[in-house]
C-alpha cells in the first residue's frame, strides 16, 4: 500500500489505454472527480480547474487534514483526486472564462458537474464550447441531466437525492422505519462516475470514426435507476414485498457477523444438511421460499447461529462456500485494511500526510485490472492551484508578467 508503481514490471512498457487523452475538468465533490481519477489511472492526463483561493467544495468536507499552507483537504477530496494537476481559475471572472475557453481547445474532453445550466449561464456550456471546438467531447454530470425536459432539472443533488428518488431506500425499508440514508457510501456519485467513464470512452471511439465531438450527459438519477434495477423490475413482475422472499441476512459466528443468501431450493437443502437439520428438506413449512422467510427468525436463524457459534466467520464462510452457498464475513474497517485480498489486489493506496506525521491517508485503489497494463505510479492529490502557472504557460504561452497580472486581479491562483 504505497504511492508508486504497484504492477508487474512486464506490463509497464505497454503504456496505458488512455495515454494521450487529455481531460480538463471543472469539478467538485465526487461524481465527476471519481470519474476523472479513474480516467487518469487508465492513462489520461487530467487537469482540474477549481476556485483559486479555497479550491473545490470537496476540500471542505470532514474529516480533513491540512495541506502545506494549512488549508483543509477533506475526505471527499482526498478520495477522488490522485494523479491530477490543479489549476486555480475564477470562472466567474470574465478573464477566467476566457482562459477556460482557450484551454478547452487544448484538451480532448471537458468535464463539469455543476447544477444543470450553471455552465451555460457562464458561457462555458456544451453549445458555446462545441461551436469553438467542434472536436471537443463535453462531459456533464448532474442530478437530472441537461438533455430532455426533467421536471427536476434545476434541483441541486448530492448522492442521497437520486438514491432516494430511485426507490432504493423505500425498497430496503422495513415496516414503518424511516428510509436509511446513504446505506453504501456515495453510491449515487460513484455509479454516475462509472457511467461517465463509459460515455467518455464511447465518445472518444466515435470521434475516431467521425472526427466530431459530442455531449456526454449523465444524470445521477438515471445512474441510480440502473443500479437499483430490481426496484422497478420486481414491481412489474408482481413482487410487492421488499425484499423478495429468500433467506438472506446477517448471522452471528463465534468471532463476529457474516452474511449469507439462500435463493434456490437446492441451496436450502444443502444448508439444512450442513447445519445438522436434514429433516427440513421434507417439512411442509419449508417447502416454499415464502416459508423460509416466514420461519427465518423463529427457527432458521437459531439453528444457523448454534452451528456457527464455535466457528470463526472464515470457517463458516469456507463451509458455506463449499456447499455452494454465497456467504462472506462482515468486516470492520481495520479488518478490511488488513485483508489479504485487499493487499494482493492492490486495492488500497497510501498517501503520506503533508505534515509527515500520523498514519497515511488510505484511498481505494483502481478496481479495473488489466493483464497487459501496469498500475501506478500514483501521485498525491494536488494543492489548490498548484500547477496554475505551469499549465497556463505551457498551454497558452503566458509569460510571468501575464501570470502576475492575472494573480493581482484575482483571476488565477
Amino acid at each position: 500500500m504505497r504511492l508508486g508503481d504497484i504492477a508487474n514490471g512486464h506490463a509497464a512498457p505497454n503504456g496505458k489505454p488512455l495515454d494521450g487523452v487529455r481531460v480538463l475538468a471543472a469539478e467538485q465533490m465526487q461524481a465527476l472527480p471519481f470519474a476523472t481519477q479513474l480516467l487518469a489511472r487508465l492513462g489520461a492526463e487530467v487537469v482540474k480547474v477549481e476556485h483559486p483561493v479555497h479550491g473545490e467544495s470537496g476540500r471542505g468536507a470532514e474529516p480533513s487534514i491540512p495541506d502545506p499552507e494549512g488549508r483543509p483537504m477533506g475526505a471527499t477530496f482526498l478520495r477522488n483526486n490522485l494523479n491530477k494537476a490543479s489549476v486555480g481559475i475564477d470562472l466567474k471572472h470574465p478573464r477566467g472564462r476566457e482562459l477556460f475557453i482557450e484551454l478547452a481547445g487544448r484538451f480532448d474532453v471537458v468535464g463539469e458537474n455543476f447544477k444543470a445550466g450553471t455552465m451555460d449561464r457562464l458561457g462555458l456550456g456544451y453549445e458555446a464550447l462545441s461551436q469553438r471546438w467542434p472536436e471537443l467531447i463535453y462531459l456533464s454530470v448532474s442530478g437530472f441531466g441537461n438533455l430532455g425536459e426533467s421536471p427536476y432539472r434545476s434541483w441541486p443533488a448530492y448522492a442521497m437525492v437520486p438514491e432516494a428518488m430511485s426507490g432504493l431506500y423505500d425498497y430496503s425499508r422495513v415496516g414503518d422505519e424511516p428510509p436509511r440514508v446513504i446505506p453504501a457510501g456515495a453510491l449515487g456519485d460513484i455509479s454516475s462516475a462509472l457511467f461517465a467513464v463509459i460515455g467518455v470512452q464511447a465518445a472518444l471511439r466515435q470521434r475516431d470514426r467521425t472526427g466530431e465531438g459530442q455531449l456526454v450527459d449523465i444524470a445521477m438519477l438515471d445512474a441510480m435507476l440502473a443500479m437499483g434495477d430490481i426496484v422497478t423490475n420486481f414491481w412489474s413482475l408482481g413482487q410487492r414485498d421488499s425484499p423478495p422472499k429468500v433467506l438472506m441476512g446477517s448471522f452471528r459466528a463465534g468471532d463476529g457477523w457474516f452474511v449469507m443468501q439462500v435463493g434456490r431450493e437446492h441451496q436450502f437443502e444443502a444448508l439444512a444438511n450442513l447445519i445438522g437439520e436434514p429433516q427440513w428438506a421434507n417439512e411442509e413449512r419449508f417447502s416454499t421460499r415464502a416459508g423460509w422467510a416466514e420461519h427465518a427468525e423463529d427457527t432458521i436463524r437459531p439453528a444457523i447461529e448454534r452451528w456457527a457459534a464455535d466457528r470463526t466467520r472464515l470457517e463458516v464462510c469456507e463451509a458455506l462456500g463449499a456447499a455452494n452457498i454465497p456467504a462472506g464475513p462482515s468486516y470492520t474497517a481495520p479488518e478490511v485494511i488488513a485483508d489479504e485480498h485487499v493487499e494482493k489486489r492492490n486495492m488500497l493506496v497510501a498517501m503520506e500526510r503533508p505534515a509527515g506525521d500520523g498514519d497515511p491517508v488510505l484511498i481505494p485503489g483502481n478496481p479495473v485490472k488489466l493483464s497487459a497494463v501496469a498500475e501506478g505510479p500514483e501521485t498525491r492529490v494536488p494543492w489548490v492551484g498548484e500547477h496554475t502557472s505551469e499549465v497556463l504557460a505551457a498551454e497558452l504561452g503566458l509569460g510571468e508578467n501575464d501570470l502576475e497580472s492575472l494573480r493581482l486581479d484575482g483571476v488565477i491562483a
